[in-house]
Order: structure tokens, then C-alpha cells, then sequence
């Protein structure tokens, strides 16, 4: 998964996934396990795979491709190799924690792929590489650097190659109204909710005007704990979110006692 959702920016993220849209979120706001030339991976895949290869990083292809780009400034190729292999080498041990947590180091090396990043789209790529813009959601993501304007930028490259994705959409308007763009956030909203399942368009439409009345969802959060566990509000019910292994986090709908009254 991406990384650990444990931030409060986050659990708006859990509320949209889990709580009504799972289904939905086939993409995921958590995983972003993405194939199609990244051998077999996405961004923590890998992390997995190299366990199990012994710890084998990509630090020498991100060497490779660093001097290539420093020789060949124009060589489109080499910088986005050079993502490429700097995203992979981010699911290292060092680079993000087992809970999915990114470390200082990691956040060092997010730092050099969004300059990276910078670097390919500078370019002006015909068609830039939607499945490694929406790897870069998680560097540009809270648990990241923080970056929303860019999130929202690299989410468009995104729906352009998928503009059928509800999942994609419902991301994108979150990042919007996270990064205060209220119009592409609306735009982004109404496309989502109209390419939802029937089904699930109103519970989608009421999540997403909650996220951009209040983008945070620090309000909407009641508590959380060293183990990842959080409790969030939605729709007048308490959910409890809690980590379900790989990456992945289960809402569960609190049901509480009423207090008898006195007779």
C-alpha cells in the first residue's frame, strides 16, 4: 500500500474506501499495486519482492540512470527510468516502515523522484506514463511530502488514461479540495458519482461533499493509537478502521449501548 493511513488527512481517505466504496476503489487510495512495465509491482510490491530476493535494492540502476540524465538532459527515457527505479527502491527496508510508514530517509528519497519527476514532465512527454503518475500520488500524498497541488496534477495524467475510473475521480476531487482548488474539485466530484454504480452514487456524493467541506477530516476523527487503529465518524455512525494485513484496512460500524433511562 501506499503508506499508512494513520494521518489524519488520511482517514478521509479510509471513510471513502472502505465505508461504502470498496468496490469502488479497485485502483485504491492504499494501494496503487500498478503493473504494466513496473515488473510486477507498484510502489510497496516491491518492498515485498525484495524481501524475498534477499533485500536486493535498485540502487545501481538509480546510479545508471542519474549520470545518464546529468550526460543526456533531453533523454526522456533515462528520466523516467530513473523514477521508476527511485519508487521501487522506496518499498526498501530503511525507505518505509512494515505498518507502511515512511520514514525521514524515505521522505529524502520521495524528495529526488518528484525532482525526478520534474525533470521527465519538463519534457513535455506526447503521453506521460499514467501508471507512473499515479505511483507518484503517494510521494506527492500526506504521508509523503505532502504536496496536494501536485497530487492533483499527477491525477489528471491518471484519469486521462482511465477517464472511465470512479476511483480515479473520487481521488482526484479529494486532492483538489485538499489543495483548495474548489473548481477541479466539483469537476472532478460530479465525474466520479456519475460513473459510480448506481448503487453507490449517493453514499459517493455525500462522502465527497463532506471531503470538501472539510478536506482534513480532523473533525470527523475521534481517536486513533499506536496501532493503527482510528475511530472516524460518518453519516451520524461511528466506524472503527484497523489494519487488515498487506495494506490494507477494514471499517467496521461501532454499535454502542444505549444508557437505560432512569424510570
Amino acid at each position: 500500500m501506499l503508506f499508512d493511513l494513520r494521518g489524519r488527512g488520511r482517514r478521509r481517505t479510509v471513510r471513502v474506501i472502505y465505508i461504502g466504496l470498496a468496490l469502488l476503489m479497485g485502483v485504491g487510495l492504499v494501494g496503487f499495486g500498478i503493473g504494466g512495465g513496473f515488473g510486477g509491482g507498484g510502489l510497496f510490491s516491491a518492498a515485498t519482492e525484495n524481501e524475498s530476493a534477499g533485500g536486493a535494492t535498485y540502487a545501481s540502476q538509480i546510479k545508471k540512470y542519474k549520470k545518464l540524465t546529468e550526460q543526456q538532459p533531453n533523454n526522456l527515457r533515462a528520466w523516467e527510468s530513473l523514477t521508476k527505479a527511485q519508487l521501487h527502491e522506496a518499498g526498501n527496508e530503511g525507505y518505509v516502515t512494515r505498518s507502511g510508514e515512511v520514514t525521514s530517509k524515505g521522505k529524502e528519497l520521495y524528495a529526488q523522484a518528484a525532482q525526478s519527476w520534474s525533470g521527465y514532465i519538463a519534457l513535455n512527454p506526447h503521453k506521460p506514463n499514467p501508471e507512473l503518475a499515479q505511483l507518484m500520488v503517494s510521494v506527492y500524498g500526506e504521508q509523503g511530502l505532502n504536496q496536494p497541488a501536485q497530487a492533483v496534477q499527477v491525477l489528471q495524467i491518471a484519469v486521462a488514461a482511465r477517464p472511465t475510473s470512479a476511483a480515479l475521480y473520487a481521488q482526484l476531487a479529494e486532492y483538489a479540495y485538499k489543495a483548495k482548488n474548489v473548481r477541479v474539485g466539483d469537476l472532478a466530484s460530479e465525474r466520479a458519482v456519475t460513473l459510480a454504480p448506481t448503487a453507490e452514487q449517493a453514499r459517493l456524493k455525500t462522502e465527497l461533499a463532506e471531503v470538501a467541506k472539510n478536506p482534513t477530516g480532523a473533525s470527523n476523527t475521534t481517536g486513533s493509537n499506536s496501532t493503527g487503529i482510528t475511530t472516524t465518524k460518518t453519516n451520524g455512525k461511528t466506524y472503527v478502521v484497523k489494519p487488515s494485513g498487506a495494506g490494507s484496512y477494514t471499517g467496521t460500524e461501532l454499535k454502542t449501548t444505549p444508557t437505560p433511562t432512569k424510570k
